[in-house]
């Protein structure tokens, strides 16, 4: 479950501390991440696809969320410092662009508008869940998994990364 009030602590504390700025846009920038976030997700899908590594379709899978949620921060005029980076990026996704995913989130629900409007915000947590869920998974599998085991989370990682950077882009487009 989001922690939203704790997000909103830990990021002031961020700001304050200088591990995330406020930073004039800056397309190369941008366009780095988008390229690490596509080129990482396409990486993870032909090794996934091909049976070369669920280690690394895991790791590469998160790691294309990362960069994308990167880059929705920084479009939005945050740029993360490279401590603590992905800590910082899921309390990021929490404070800053969980309303903004969870409009973009509402336009697919078109008919049951009333209801549209909970299911967006559970998928738009659920979706910002995902990352930290990765976040973990990441580290807990590089060291401590079977591979039957890692197969089957190889497989989630990689929808979920899918699937978060569908709703990111999305999102991002109507910004």
């Amino acid at each position: 479950m989001l922690d939203v009030t704790k997000s909103e602590s830990n990021m002031r504390s961020y700001l304050s501390d200088g591990l995330i700025k406020k930073e004039p846009f800056k397309q190369i920038v941008y366009d780095t991440l988008m390229r690490n976030h596509k080129e990482s997700l396409q990486l993870a899908d032909e090794l996934f696809s091909r049976r070369r590594s669920t280690l690394w379709t895991i790791v590469i899978s998160y790691y294309s969320m990362f960069y994308i949620a990167s880059a929705a921060l920084y479009k939005r005029g945050y740029k993360i410092g490279d401590r603590g980076a992905h800590k910082i990026a899921a309390d990021g996704l929490v404070v800053v662009l969980r309303n903004r995913l969870a409009k973009s989130l509402f336009e697919e629900y078109d008919s049951a508008r009333e209801d549209a409007q909970t299911i967006a915000k559970m998928d738009a947590d659920e979706i910002i869940e995902s990352f930290d869920k990765e976040r973990g998974k990441r580290s807990e599998i590089q060291y401590e998994t079977t591979d039957a085991i890692k197969e089957g989370k190889a497989k989630t990682s990689l929808e979920r990364a899918k699937r978060f950077s569908t709703a990111m882009q999305k999102m991002m487009e109507d910004a």
